[in-house]
């Protein structure tokens, strides 16, 4: 385990050396940690530093979480503060490690699931500049952490990968949708998936988001 600019991580190296190697970021979500998503790694570009974050709040029963959710008061159930600090920290660890380790600032990848896809979109839409390709798994934009982001910027930069469970109880597929109209109305280049699922990752999900980083 590593720490930089207060995010705790685990890494995989680059397997292959080229002279400018992508970064890409995985993002857990809420009860999860950094071991979540790593499993990934060995089915991403073997040029690629890969980097496993985990969130910065622990939570009472193990695990941890990005903001806290509060699942009683539905007028105030997450701590918009909490989220917009977890945003922030996450730009200045990409930045950090970014010239940290030598890595090409122009092909950097969020993976993320639940709130780490939450927070993947918050980051995307306010530094098109910095991000290239973005998964959002089991997520959707929360405008209250994207905040009042600039539309005008140039995002032709950005892909995404969007997929939602038809039978998510958690995060209902309504709120999957809505990514895909908020993308599409930013003209935002995307792949929108739905898979007859709930909250999680079914195979062909999997594989359809492997063949999704084939084309970068």
């Amino acid at each position: 385990m590593k720490e930089l600019n207060e995010i705790k991580y685990i890494e995989r190296l680059p397997v292959v050396k080229t002279e400018k190697m992508p970064l890409f970021v995985l993002i857990h979500g809420y009860g999860s940690n950094e071991e979540d998503l790593f499993s990934f790694a060995q089915d991403l570009p073997e040029n690629a530093h890969i980097v496993s974050v985990r969130a910065r709040y622990d939570i009472p029963y193990g695990g941890f979480a990005w903001y806290d959710i509060n699942f009683v008061n539905n007028e105030k159930w997450m701590d918009e503060d909490q989220a917009i600090e977890s945003r922030n920290k996450l730009v200045d660890f990409i930045d950090a490690i970014t010239q940290q380790e030598n890595l090409d600032a122009e092909n950097v990848t969020l993976m993320g699931f639940s709130q780490g896809a939450i927070l993947s979109y918050a980051i995307a839409l306010n530094n098109p500049e910095k991000i290239k390709n973005v998964a959002i798994l089991s997520g959707y934009p929360e405008h209250k952490i994207i905040g009042e982001f600039n539309q005008t910027k140039d995002f032709s930069n950005l892909n995404f990968f969007v997929s939602h469970g038809t039978e998510d109880v958690v995060l209902p597929i309504e709120l999957g949708r809505m990514g895909e109209e908020f993308l599409r109305s930013l003209n935002i280049k995307f792949e929108y998936h739905e898979y007859r699922s709930g909250h999680g990752i079914v195979p062909q999900n999997y594989f359809d988001l492997m063949a999704w980083i084939k084309n970068f």
